[in-house]
């Protein structure tokens, strides 16, 4: 069992909330900028929790065919899970990812605590889902201009 300290501050960044819509016409994403006084939340990368989670997964080997090279390749690969294995991995995950929030409310006048129950629920909603895609994709964004940054130098 893995064990992970979400209660450091360093783990991860805070996000405010903005809502998004899909356009009907195009099919794209449209995000608005967020509000004043949105909810926040502390995002981080899933990326540490899938390379440990990685680590004591048992790997398999076999030998297939490679159609171009007419040759057999041996190939690696991560033994399958059980759906309820494959859930609770996903669900690992999700409360991995989201280690706080700030002025979230799930009722007016009734505030969210940061909980393993409540990070579920929010996951389940589609809006939360493009807000955080959008956040993983702007991470991977600064990711890419710090290192190129850092190639330059």
């Amino acid at each position: 069992m893995t064990v992970f300290n979400i209660e450091s501050e360093e783990q991860g960044d805070w996000y405010a909330f903005f809502n998004s819509r899909i356009d009907p016409s195009s099919g794209e994403i449209e995000y608005d900028k967020p509000e004043k006084g949105a909810a926040e939340f502390r995002i981080r990368s899933m990326v540490p929790f899938w390379e440990e989670r990685r680590k004591d997964r048992k790997r398999q080997y076999k030998m297939v065919l490679n159609p171009a090279t007419r040759s057999m390749e041996r190939v690696r690969y991560y033994e399958d899970l059980s759906a309820e294995e494959e859930k609770q991995e996903s669900e690992d995950a999700w409360d991995y990812v989201i280690t706080g929030m700030k002025n979230a409310f799930s009722a007016p006048g009734v505030s969210m605590e940061c909980t393993r129950e409540n990070k579920l629920k929010l996951i389940k909603m589609p809006v939360f889902m493009r807000f955080l895609n959008r956040v993983f994709s702007m991470m991977a964004e600064v990711g890419v201009k710090e290192k190129e940054a850092s190639e330059k130098n």
